[in-house]
């Protein structure tokens, strides 16, 4: 799960993380009296939508003074914003975030991940600070620092030093920086976090070590754990189908093809995706219906499916492990009899009652299409849009 900036600079600065003070708005009139409450003369307006990139697009701008910010916020908010992230298609901006001015002296890189290889924490730090971390990697890998951290030790306070002295840090800017690298850890662990960044975190001219972006994921198989979090949910920052499959208990995620993609296991579903590119199609989607493929997540699979309306035919492809690939045909046959589908449907089942649930399928008196493996799926899915 996404959140916003302001909502991520909530939540460390519950844990004493270092970050500006600012005021999240929603409406021109709203920023002009947050600026009157800051520190400092110069206040930054920023766009919030769920997406790097905010600056290059636009949405970051320097009020050098606060009879500034009416201009720019009048700007921003309301604007089709968008970057990298976004696609062409943009995103609204419908909040801001109004902020204090920081007196930099550098801009640093520092974030942390889970690494499920080695099943320890890790925490990175870059002196390229404001670059996409992932540029750096690509380009000059040399300049990340790293050290792992085993949950049940925490961040060693050695480790954190480590990171300093690599960045350049020296004197008090060590021990603020070490600091603030702990607090950021305990606000990770305790919070479920899967990717915490802090792009940049800057070194003020005084010596201070704050966090002037953030960026915060969670784990959305810990939220149960965390209620308060789960409330900072934004939907108007997520696709409508991706809502509504998430309702259903349903994985999906659109993308730009043509071929609908219904399948249980998000392995197999990635499999399944990279074999229809194979056979020359495009995947629409991956939805993902789980372990229990029934009647009730496959009408609702489809539901979401074909409200793309870029989407030309559908391959479900079920592996049947936990569930029985002649109750997964059942519930196929009596979804796809209840609803009004006019695109090709093609089957691939596997696993326990393979046999079976072919037989339901070619007898159903319905027009499936029945594949013997992957391979024939893919091929006979985008011959039928073809």
């Amino acid at each position: 799960m996404n959140i916003h900036e302001y909502q991520a600079k909530e939540i460390l600065k519950a844990y004493k993380v270092p970050v500006p003070e600012g005021y999240p708005v929603f409406s021109v009139d709203e920023a002009v009296e947050a600026a009157k409450k800051l520190p400092t003369d110069v206040c930054v307006v920023k766009a919030q939508i769920h997406a790097g990139g905010r600056g290059k697009g636009g949405g970051v701008k320097i009020a050098k003074t606060k009879d500034d910010v009416k201009g720019l916020a009048s700007e921003i908010l309301g604007m089709t914003l968008i970057t990298h992230q976004t696609g062409p298609a943009g995103k609204k901006v419908n909040k801001l975030l109004i902020e204090q001015g920081i007196d930099i002296d550098r801009e640093l890189y520092l974030g942390m991940v889970l690494d499920r290889g080695s099943s320890q924490y890790v925490m990175m730090a870059s002196t390229e600070g404001g670059m996409e971390i992932e540029k750096v990697a690509a380009e000059t890998p040399e300049k990340i620092l790293k050290v792992w951290i085993d949950p049940g030790v925490g961040l060693q306070g050695f480790k954190a030093r480590q990171l300093a002295f690599g960045l350049g840090l020296a004197g008090k800017q060590v021990g603020n920086a070490v600091k603030f690298m702990m607090a950021l850890y305990n606000a990770f662990d305790a919070n479920d976090c899967s990717i915490a960044e802090i792009n940049p975190l800057v070194v003020t001219k005084s010596g201070d070590v704050l966090a002037l972006d953030a960026k915060i994921n969670f784990d959305d198989s810990a939220l149960y754990r965390h209620k308060d979090i789960l409330e900072l949910r934004d939907l108007t920052e997520e696709d409508p189908s991706e809502v509504e499959a998430s309702k259903d208990g349903l994985n999906y995620i659109k993308l730009d093809g043509n071929v609908g993609c219904m399948v249980n296991g998000a392995g197999l579903a990635m499999a399944t995706m990279d074999i229809i590119k194979l056979a020359g199609g495009e995947p629409a989607n991956l939805l993902d219906v789980g372990g229990g493929a029934n009647v009730e997540t496959v009408r609702n699979g489809f539901k979401i499916i074909l409200s793309d309306k870029n989407v030309k035919a559908v391959l479900i492809n079920i592996f049947g492990g936990i569930v029985r690939c002649d109750r997964v045909a059942g519930g196929v046959i009596e979804a796809v009899n209840s609803m009004d589908i006019n695109v090709p449907v093609v089957v691939r089942l596997e696993g326990t009652n393979a046999k079976e649930a072919a037989v339901l399928l070619q007898e159903s008196g319905m027009d499936f299409i029945v594949a013997s493996d992957i391979a024939d799926a893919a091929q006979k899915v985008v011959a039928a849009i073809n």
